[in-house]
């Protein structure tokens, strides 16, 4: 989280509003990456 929240400060963008997005934003990287090793599983 704090690497996130340096990365957003670094890019101009308002750290409590990156606080507050980051854990549906991180949810749903899970999820896409997970997609992922499932379908390179299967091909």
């Amino acid at each position: 989280m704090g690497a996130a929240l340096a990365l957003a400060q670094a890019l101009g963008i308002d750290t409590l509003i990156a606080a507050e997005l980051l854990p549906e934003i991180e949810a749903v990287m899970v999820r896409k990456v997970n997609e992922q090793m499932e379908g390179s599983r299967d091909g």
